[in-house]
């Protein structure tokens, strides 16, 4: 159901000229090279399958297609970049400990209250 409001709400946002199409999203996203735009098939991606955060969830690009081609907005591309982030402040602590490095680790510590005679 959500999904249906969020079209309306790109809808609207394209019916007051605010629409751009996928092109022009190349341009004005930046590219791994300096000075080249990001590739068609990446804009397309974004907007048909969506990318998966850290958490887990799918974003997709808001569109709606426009005498068919898809077109979407500046404002659409500023939710989809800030839906991006919210992951972003979890995925900086450190990952899992694999079993190899839990064993050793608790090794070491062993040692340490043999040490201090505990």
């Amino acid at each position: 159901m959500q999904t249906i409001f969020t079209t309306h709400a790109i809808m609207d946002e394209i019916a007051t000229g605010d629409g751009i199409g996928l092109n022009e999203v190349c341009a004005l996203m930046p590219s791994r090279k300096p000075g080249k735009r990001i590739h068609f098939s990446a804009a397309w991606r974004w907007a048909t399958k969506g990318i998966k955060t850290t958490d887990g969830r799918i974003v997709k690009l808001e569109t709606a297609r426009v005498a068919g081609r898809l077109v979407t907005t500046r404002s659409a591309l500023a939710r989809f970049l800030a839906a991006q982030q919210s992951g972003i402040e979890q995925s900086a602590t450190a990952p899992p400990r694999s079993a190899i490095r839990r064993r050793r680790d608790s090794e070491r510590a062993g040692e340490r209250l043999k040490k201090v005679g505990i």
